[in-house]
């Protein structure tokens, strides 16, 4: 007995050690095979790019390099009752077995050989990944290879992290791949919130994605939808009630098309794409940006001469653009041109600015005096709109009713060349007539080209301080440098002024019919009526108007204030509700009732040419430090000591401006003064004399090596 006994344990015993040995064989074997041959995931990672607004909604999908509907999706947003029907339907043990489940392939052959047929498959979910990701024949040897494929992935990847490729790779008809493709092809919707009944349609078509496409095969797929029902049901995995609800559901008769919103600005988006990112998240607002498509199309169809529409909307603070019209009809000719990054002459919308610039350097002020009457600038002659002059008015008022001689005479003042330059610096792109042409009067006018997107970054700075920053198209874009056309009191005085714009015939605002939101806003027309605008802000949100013809060829009769401006009305209406608009003067701002009660210098103003003549023995202001363009050096940039400022010439009493904030404390009798900086950086320093010429100089202040 203890001689037997003594055989069988030898016999365990090197049964065990086989046993280890095979064992450990097979791990270096899969561990060799798994280093020679890596997974590839060349179609689980050609997916389809898609653009979504910045609560994730689906705006624009692209198909894969390989023609194919594949939209990547995670489960988390797939709908839990799909999941556990299909986890129940297709591998009831997923989150047990190591990708391949031996109790499922001897059930499957065990059922071949009673049935003479295949009765039930044994591939399991990480299997199928495995064959969508290397489609290869059905043969033995392949069959062997996606076993090995699956232990791989299950070896390599989490549970959920297979699912997700399950989810994305697998089959659903036509070029139909992945859950969410499906859902919107067959329902129109996002996979996360699935009837009974769809979630069981889904279910069954990956096992015989052809025959059962419900466009072609109804019948075929109710059939194979309502069996899944009724098995799931006898499970236990959904109720009878459930079953009966889901099988009384119509079969989807033919494909839906997939959401197709902001395609110009999801076109550039998927362009500026170089790191193939599947999911680029844009900054837009989908409700907004659905209803401004909706207005434009409709609006579009009240223009009988094939004009198209171009439309912004941003939010000031964070300079989020909210909603994006490139052009009210993608599929009409020329429907492809986005036109908010067209060059277009922009009219009279350039007029804030120059009245800014001249705000910042106290050359005028709101209420100062101004004359609008025939003029001559060299040969140069500018006309109103409506070929009449007002005589002497205020500055305000000039703007507001879009004055021509008087912008000209103000741009005639501050410089064409600052202007531009001011504008190119902050970022916009400006095309003018003939290249290398040089800035003159006429760029008040319009005497420039410049696209939608760049006129409105700048319009953002108006409500913000003067201050302009990049727009931003996509979601966690860098904020970008920040470049100051004007100072703070410029601004407000903008914003003042252009909420006094007279609206267009037919519309109100604080007359007759009180509105909720207040909109300051200027309107533009381009020579030729080729182009009509108008841009407007209140407190929270920005909104610009083009209107025209994508050939850029005339529309007599089409001005920025009829055809514009009630847009930009409209579109102001959709945007979500805000506060009255509450902006106390800023500091340096002042506030009079009329120009008797503005400095003498600022009481009117006269051109360069009325100063020369009446100021012959008088020579402009001349600042003498610091120069213009120079760079002075600091001690210490932390506690900077204050520094002069000299100015030659002038009528006394000179005035000066830092950074557009005049100076406190100035003595009102001599030409000197001093000014502490806050550190390192550019300044800007003007001086004003009591006739209300000027010089500007613009330095640098660094820390002394």
């Amino acid at each position: 007995m203890r001689v037997l006994r003594n055989w069988f344990t030898g016999r365990r015993r090197t049964a065990s050690i086989i046993a280890a040995f095979t064992v450990i064989g097979l791990c270096l074997a899969l561990a060799v095979t798994d280093r020679l041959n890596p997974i590839g995931r060349t179609r689980a990672d050609d997916r389809s790019i898609v653009v979504t607004a910045a609560d994730g909604t689906l705006l624009r999908t692209f198909v894969s390099r390989d023609g194919k509907w594949r939209l990547p999706v995670k489960p988390d947003k797939v709908d839990a009752r799909y999941l556990r029907m299909a986890l129940a339907w297709e591998d009831q043990r997923f989150r047990e077995h190591p990708g391949v489940d031996p109790f499922a392939m001897l059930r499957a052959a065990y059922q071949m050989a009673v049935k003479a047929r295949v009765v039930s498959g044994g591939s399991t979910i990480t299997m199928q990944v495995a064959r969508l990701m290397e489609p290869r024949e059905r043969t033995l040897s392949a069959k062997l290879l996606q076993m090995a494929r699956a232990i791989q992935l299950d070896l390599h990847l989490t549970k959920d992290e297979v699912l997700e490729l399950y989810l994305t790779l697998a089959p659903f008809g036509g070029n139909l791949e992945g859950v969410r493709a499906a859902s919107f092809a067959w329902f129109g919707k996002e996979p996360h919130n699935l009837t009974v009944g769809e979630a069981a349609l889904l279910v069954a078509l990956p096992q015989s994605p052809e025959r059962r496409r419900p466009d072609r095969f109804p019948a075929i797929a109710k059939a194979a939808r309502d069996r899944v029902l009724a098995t799931l049901a006898e499970r236990g995995v959904i109720t009878r009630q459930e079953a009966k609800e889901g099988q009384e559901e119509p079969i989807p008769l033919r494909r839906l098309p997939f959401p197709f919103h902001a395609p110009h600005l999801a076109q550039d988006l998927l362009a500026q794409n170089k790191a193939g990112d599947p999911v680029i998240v844009s900054t837009l607002d989908a409700q907004t940006q659905t209803k401004l498509e909706d207005l434009a199309k409709r609006e579009r169809g009240y223009f009988d001469d094939d004009a198209n529409i171009a439309v912004m909307v941003v939010e000031n603070a964070s300079r989020n653009v909210v909603a994006y019209v490139g052009g009210a009809n993608f599929w009409v000719n020329a429907g492809q041109v986005d036109l908010g990054k067209a060059a277009r002459s922009p009219g009279s919308t350039l007029k804030p600015f120059i009245y800014g610039i001249a705000f910042d350097d106290l050359v005028v002020h709101p209420q100062t005096l101004i004359d609008d009457k025939p003029t001559l600038f060299g040969d140069y002659e500018p006309r109103n709109f409506d070929r009449g002059f007002q005589g002497t008015v205020s500055v305000a008022s000039a703007l507001q009713q879009s004055l021509n001689v008087p912008a000209v005479m103000l741009l005639d003042r501050i410089g064409p060349i600052r202007l531009a330059s001011l504008m190119r610096n902050a970022g916009a792109e400006l095309q003018f007539p003939k290249k290398g042409a040089i800035p003159s009067l006429p760029l008040a006018l319009g005497g420039v080209g410049i696209s939608l997107r760049d006129l409105t970054m700048l319009y953002v700075a108006i409500p913000n301080g003067g201050e302009v920053k990049d727009l931003h198209y996509r979601a966690g874009a860098p904020e970008g440098e920040t470049h100051r056309l004007f100072g703070k009191p410029a601004a407000w005085y903008l914003v003042d002024v252009l909420k006094g714009a007279n609206l267009p015939d037919g519309w109100s605002m604080g007359q007759g019919i009180e509105r909720d939101r207040q909109i300051g806003f200027k309107t533009g027309t381009s020579y030729g009526y080729r182009d009509a605008w108008a841009l407007g802000f209140s407190q929270r949100y920005t909104v610009s108007i083009w209107v025209g013809r994508a050939d850029g060829s005339t529309r007599p009769g089409h001005i920025g204030r009829n055809d514009a401006a009630p847009l930009l009305l409209k579109v102001f209406d959709l945007l979500p509700s805000e506060e009255r608009w509450s902006s106390p003067p800023p500091e340096g701002a002042y506030v009079v009732q009329n120009a008797e009660q503005l400095p003498r210098g600022l009481q009117r103003f006269r051109r360069s040419a009325q100063l020369t003549a009446g100021l012959k023995r008088v020579q402009p202001p001349r600042i003498s430090f610091p120069p213009n363009g120079a760079t002075v050096s600091l001690d210490n940039p932390k506690k900077p000591q204050a520094m002069p400022l000299k100015a030659q010439g002038g009528r006394a009493p000179l005035r000066w401006v830092v950074n557009g904030l005049p100076l406190e404390n100035q003595s009102m009798l001599g030409s000197d003064s001093w000014w502490t900086p806050e550190g390192e950086g550019f300044a800007r320093i003007t001086v004003v004399d009591a006739d209300g010429r000027s010089d500007t100089s613009q330095i640098r202040l660094k820390a002394q090596n």
